[in-house]
């Protein structure tokens, strides 16, 4: 790595830091390196609800650069029982969150993705484009994804979920915000009854041609199929 590629340091929850993380800064500042600070503050844990945990969210933010002299900070609010950043109340806190932080300060800002599903599954999709629309409309400079499956399954991500990250941000930026919280609203309930049963979708080398790096036909079929339910709700790509 060079000084200016990011160097990661955690967090941990809720406003806590070890011994071990303060020597990484140490050592992170010396060599003058870019920090990303990372903290993912949990829905339903120590914070409690959406008003507290986004206050948490917030403060985290602050913290970055308070404690860590970050040069950025990245988000990532976690639902207590899914482990997923694409749930309703995980949504609304990161948006809140960072639309506060964007308003009043002038510190950069990344949120993590971690949908319940898997690669090549339209509920995969349709979370990370949930998210994208969240982070675009709320004022986020930084979208880091996609960890499909929770980010827990090997071999289960693949870049088809980051070109709908991305294709879902420019899509949603210049979007007034009482037409992005409609689409959210119509797209979350496309998804989140199925989180207890969530497709595990297929693994990196079974959507995609690993010889070319090219997603598979089905993949394609998929992305398309999630893209147009995205523009019948009302985005325009």
């Amino acid at each position: 790595m060079t000084s200016s590629d990011s160097h990661e340091v955690s967090q941990l929850n809720e406003l806590k830091i070890d011994l071990d993380a303060i020597c990484v800064i140490a050592h992170y500042n010396a060599n003058s390196d870019i920090i990303m600070d990372e903290q993912m503050p949990i829905f339903g844990g120590y914070a409690g609800g959406i008003e507290e945990t986004t206050i948490v969210d917030v403060a985290t933010h602050i913290n970055a650069f308070v404690m860590s002299n970050a040069s950025w900070h990245l988000d990532g609010p976690v639902h207590v029982r899914w482990g997923s950043t694409n749930t309703r109340e995980t949504l609304m806190i990161a948006g809140w969150a960072c639309a506060a932080v964007t308003e009043f300060t002038d510190m950069l800002t990344g949120n993590q993705y971690y949908p319940c599903a898997g690669p090549c599954t339209e509920m995969c999709l349709l979370e990370a484009a949930a998210q994208s629309i969240t982070d675009t409309a709320s004022g986020r400079e930084i979208l880091s994804g996609v960890a499909s499956a929770k980010g827990v399954a090997q071999d289960r991500t693949t870049g088809m979920e980051a070109r709908m990250m991305g294709e879902a941000a420019r899509a949603t930026a210049g979007v007034e915000i009482e037409e992005v919280n409609k689409i959210l609203d119509g797209l979350v309930k496309l998804y989140e009854k199925n989180y207890a049963n969530a497709p595990a979708g297929k693994t990196f080398q079974e959507c995609y041609d690993v010889m070319t790096v090219t997603p598979t036909d089905e993949y394609l079929k998929i992305y398309e199929g999630a893209r147009k339910k995205l523009e019948e709700l009302g985005l325009v790509f």
